[in-house]
């Protein structure tokens, strides 16, 4: 943990720790208070079982009293509550997807600039082994990164190198009890499925170590092939107020499709919103059809060709019309944009984008 902090200067800094009541989360918030950060803890009630709320006081309680286990300060702790309808189905993503937003939007509100989970080794090996049995690439199999950011907030994970094992040890050695999800034993989940499957595969030598450090090489592999794109994004894409971007068609696709994939996904994202790129095998198709590329929609964008470029906007799905009268008006108010000689959908999404 403490290396963690040093490599990226968190020593003083105010980090928000998403905190369960589980063994991980909690070993997390505590090791960062003792690393030297201020703690502001986050517990998210889904409202999905009985004791949830239960669950959420308690970890308050402890935050609260933790100056008597740890000789130090109280940490500051915040209850979420998740009050939209809960779908039918893919419960576990969309509870995790809640999750994420309510405590974004906590952070942005505070000035809050790091988010920490407590994922740990074990998790890293999951998600190696979900990833591979979706046939994933390099990004996918890196796994998590230490570091990643969305919406401009840095998600770190301290305890990615950790055994879960060691952060339980660390909670026994204070007498802290920790809350089991049994969510955690639900074979309808495919990470439960996985986890259970660990065993045999560290019979043949596959343990969670041996994987999540497969996925540690490949996430170097990652971040230089993320380099390359983005010295590509910096020197080559031009941007219209983030309402659209656009970039030649003909030097994207010369681009090795490896760098080219990331390429397309990273702005997809940052046109369309989204916090996953989009999939592989459709970012690939838009690169491989060269001439007979036409246009598609991608990720909550409309992607098209315009005077050899490729030109990326927000999907409008409502097709609302603009007029002549509409743009001259907002020209006048935007004059920049008057005689850039720019396609229908990207003045369109302009207008959308700095209406107000």
């Amino acid at each position: 943990m403490r290396e963690f902090i040093a490599k990226y200067h968190l020593k003083g800094k105010t980090v928000a720790a998403a905190v369960s009541g589980g063994a991980d989360s909690l070993a997390l918030a505590l090791r960062l208070k003792e690393a030297g950060c201020k703690v502001v803890a986050l517990t998210v009630d889904h409202g999905l079982r009985q004791e949830s709320g239960a669950e959420a006081a308690y970890v308050g309680e402890l935050m609260k009293n933790n100056d008597i286990l740890m000789k130090n300060n109280d940490i500051e702790h915040h209850i979420l509550v998740w009050n939209a309808p809960k779908p039918q189905n893919g419960i576990e993503e969309a509870a995790r997807q809640a999750r994420y937003r309510l405590m974004l939007e906590f952070c942005r509100q505070r000035g809050i600039k790091f988010l920490a989970t407590g994922h740990h080794r074990r998790d890293q090996a999951e998600t190696f082994l979900l990833r591979l049995q979706r046939g994933s690439g390099v990004f996918g199999l890196s796994a998590m990164l230490p570091i990643s950011y969305r919406d401009g907030i840095a998600l770190i994970r301290p305890q990615l190198n950790e055994a879960p094992e060691d952060l339980r040890d660390y909670l026994r050695r204070r007498h802290i009890r920790w809350v089991e999800d049994p969510m955690n034993q639900d074979d309808d989940f495919a990470r439960v499925k996985i986890r259970r499957f660990l065993p045999q595969l560290a019979e043949i030598g596959l343990d969670e170590k041996r994987l999540a450090d497969t996925a540690a090489i490949l996430c170097r592999t990652r971040l230089f092939i993320q380099e390359l794109a983005d010295k590509f994004v910096a020197t080559s894409v031009r941007f219209w107020a983030d309402a659209a971007a656009s970039l030649s068609y003909r030097k994207l696709t010369d681009l090795h499709e490896e760098v080219a994939r990331p390429v397309l996904g990273q702005l997809i994202n940052r046109i369309g919103g989204g916090d996953y790129p989009p999939e592989a095998d459709e970012v690939r198709r838009i690169l491989t059809e060269g001439d007979d590329f036409r246009g598609c929609t991608l990720g909550g964008c409309e992607l098209f060709i315009a005077a050899k470029r490729l030109w990326i906007v927000p999907q409008d799905k409502k097709n609302r019309l603009m007029s002549k009268a509409e743009w001259e008006s907002f020209a006048a108010v935007h004059p920049e944009y008057r005689n850039t000689g720019l396609p229908y959908k990207v003045r369109r999404a302009l207008k959308e984008k700095l209406k107000d």
